[in-house]
């Protein structure tokens, strides 16, 4: 390697270095992982489910429907 390219790779992995205790040393939270909270996963719903719900609420609406007339 020449002299110009360690000096470009130095000059970048200090920069990326200051960025970090940027981060580190802010006063606000926005940059820290313990102020994030943890992400649930999403639960899915089985195609049963989904058909049994489906099935209820059609039973509320037909039900409603005989009400009203």
């Amino acid at each position: 390697m020449n002299k110009p390219n360690v000096l470009a790779l130095i000059d970048a992995e200090i920069e990326r270095l200051q960025r970090a205790r940027q981060i580190l040393s802010s006063n606000n939270n926005a940059g820290s992982l313990a102020g994030r909270g943890v992400r649930r996963k999403r639960r899915h719903m089985s195609a049963e489910a989904k058909r049994r719900i489906s099935l209820a609420q059609k039973k509320r609406w037909a039900a409603r429907k005989r009400t009203t007339k």
